[in-house]
């Protein structure tokens, strides 16, 4: 039988699934397996949408020190954090880079280890360099064709 402190930190997880979910994969790009959220939509706004990404992305930091996360949990997350700003930051392959890091879906899986390390569920994760390039050679042709037409 669950205790209190369980059903909260199901709580938390579940409320984080769902803004993960939002901000990094709930679009599908139509034919591919390609999904991205409202964070790289709103990191399309020069700088300015990098900000409020960012500030987006306190939200699942908020939570772990609600719940009461390790400091290195907290750094790790801060680190997803910054990569996927300044990465975000970079002229075209930003986008890109924004769509594909998914720093809030990290987060929340680096907060899920630390509640469930106990019980070893610790499932891997890697960088889908494939769907990064794809997207970037998608923004390149688009880039190429603009500057042809025009």
């Amino acid at each position: 039988m669950p205790t209190s402190t369980q059903s909260a930190h199901r709580s938390t997880l579940d409320r984080l699934d769902r803004f993960s979910y939002y901000t990094d994969s709930n679009i599908r790009v139509p034919f591919t397996n390609i999904r991205f959220g409202l964070s790289p939509l709103i990191g399309l706004i020069p700088v300015i949408g990098d900000f409020a990404g960012l500030i987006l992305s306190l939200y699942v930091l908020y939570e772990a020190r609600k719940v009461g996360a390790d400091r290195s949990v907290q750094r790790k997350m801060i680190r997803n954090m910054l990569i996927e700003f300044f990465g975000g930051l970079l002229p075209l392959f930003g986008d890109a880079f924004d769509a594909v890091y998914k720093a809030n879906t990290k987060n929340t899986q680096l907060l899920r280890n630390y509640l469930y390390k106990e019980l070893g569920e610790e499932p891997p994760w890697t960088f889908p360099w494939f769907t990064f390039l794809g997207i970037c050679l998608l923004i390149l042709a688009a880039s190429f064709l603009i500057y042809i037409l025009i």
